[in-house]
């Protein structure tokens, strides 16, 4: 995973068309940092192709606004330059692991 601070860098990145997943958390949410472990682990195990990047929300308020993210964490799931998924707050990590899955698969054929 990497931190990703630059909002035309991450235009730049979903205009690639690749699989890609920001991870929107902040400083002050327990949450954010118990669950990003988990997600980065299961996302590299089984998902190879998706880049994976953190955008800490409390730092890029230009950033967060930008994709009307207004809590942590935030997931946005993107694929051939399209937002697929995004969760919020209450992440279950098999659902969300289920639901880029399919279409994982499909753009990938694999």
């Amino acid at each position: 995973m990497k931190i990703i601070n630059n909002l035309k860098e991450i235009k730049e990145k979903i205009v690639s068309g690749e699989a890609l997943i920001f991870y929107f958390s902040s400083k002050s949410c327990s949450v954010c940092q118990v669950l990003k472990p988990k997600i980065v682990q299961e996302v590299e195990k089984n998902f190879k192709k998706i880049d994976f990047y953190e955008i800490k929300s409390d730092e890029n308020l230009d950033i967060s606004s930008y994709f009307g993210v207004f809590q942590a964490p935030t997931i946005l799931f993107y694929l051939d330059g399209k937002e697929f998924l995004r969760e919020g707050r209450n992440i279950s990590i098999g659902a969300f692991l289920d639901a880029i899955k399919r279409p994982y698969e499909m753009f990938y054929g694999e």
